[in-house]
């Protein structure tokens, strides 16, 4: 496959160059594309290195089979068309077309049969917070359909992109070392803080992020049930972590939920509370899988469940989720 990655210089960007390569994905010829700022760039893939290309309209993509893109949604929009104009599969890792009813929106292991119907030749990866909760989401739904939702993130640093975590890591020093801690990327100071902010407020009350758990959660599930989300930004350099609390049609046990998540694809469960093991960032960053633990009864509700599940959102909640994508079309 001749395959193009568009905001390569990025955390996602990077990491996509990490997954192909480590997935074995056939890529015959590999083009890199970014701002004039990072036109020039290296980076090594399979043994050889790759050189970023300045993003233009035209034909750059012409001949390629599958584009990532992972530079923000005013880029996607804009390119979109010079992207899969010669027959191009985008898989786009941007809010741009995540609610176009014409563009699927996909998690391989819940909903990977809707990327048969791609009018647009644009395929959506979802947000990494709704990627992470949709995993064991789904196991739930399978033995009774979710009706509702309740769901408090605690999302890393990293989710606001790499420039962040150096944000992080630099305001930890300046606690330390008494000086003035300099805030960029944040609303306000996260080192030694947590902030109940990201992304814009909407006129609800709910921030765009969390919409964006209740909308694109019911797309990929293709129901109504609804989701009710609180995300936080804590001082974590990576993977966000997530207490969900979901209510079912019918009551389930805890131990039926911990069997079905266990069997889930892209699941591993650590829930062994009696030895404290449990899911947590620190051990986390870089695996493939959602991690899911404290999983029991909820006690307001008989037919509730919750738990809590951890993921690298940089690695499934964004690069790995587009690969299996890719991966899907070439088995097409």
């Amino acid at each position: 496959m001749n395959i193009s990655i568009v905001g390569a210089s990025g955390a996602v960007g990077q990491e996509l160059l990490e997954v192909l390569e480590s997935r074995r994905f056939p890529v015959s010829r590999l083009r890199l594309f970014g701002s004039s700022r990072s036109a020039g760039s290296e980076y090594v893939f399979k043994g050889g290195k790759a050189r970023v290309e300045e993003l233009r309209h035209g034909d750059q993509f012409r001949d390629t089979d599958i584009v990532f893109a992972s530079a923000g949604a005013a880029v996607s929009r804009e390119y979109a068309d010079d992207m899969t104009r010669f027959g191009a599969v985008l898989i786009d890792n941007s809010s741009a077309f995540r609610m176009d009813e014409d563009v699927p929106l996909v998690v391989p292991e819940v909903n990977g049969k809707d990327i048969a119907i791609r009018p647009r030749n644009i395929i959506a990866n979802p947000n990494c917070s709704t990627i992470v909760m949709a995993l064991p989401l789904y196991a739930v739904h399978c033995l009774s359909p979710v009706l509702r939702v309740h769901v408090a993130t605690y999302q890393a640093a990293s989710g606001a992109g790499a420039q962040a975590m150096v944000e992080l890591q630099e305001q930890h020093r300046q606690v330390m070392a008494g000086e003035e801690v300099t805030v960029r990327k944040f609303a306000h100071q996260l080192a030694y803080n947590v902030i109940p902010h990201i992304d814009i407020f909407t006129d609800n009350g709910y921030t765009r992020e969390e919409m964006k758990m209740h909308n694109e959660t019911r797309r990929i599930f293709h129901s109504d049930l609804t989701v009710s989300a609180t995300c936080v930004r804590v001082p974590t350099l990576r993977c966000h972590s997530e207490s969900v609390w979901v209510e079912t049609e019918e009551p389930l046990t805890a131990e039926a939920v911990k069997k079905a998540i266990s069997q889930m694809p892209g699941c591993v469960v650590q829930d062994e509370p009696e030895t404290n093991i449990y899911p947590m960032p620190l051990c986390l960053s870089g695996k493939d899988d959602v991690y899911v633990g404290r999983i029991r009864k909820d006690l307001t509700d008989d037919k509730g469940i919750a738990f809590w599940c951890v993921s690298d959102q940089i690695r499934k909640g964004a690069a790995l989720n587009a690969v299996q994508i890719a991966e899907l079309i070439v088995k097409a």
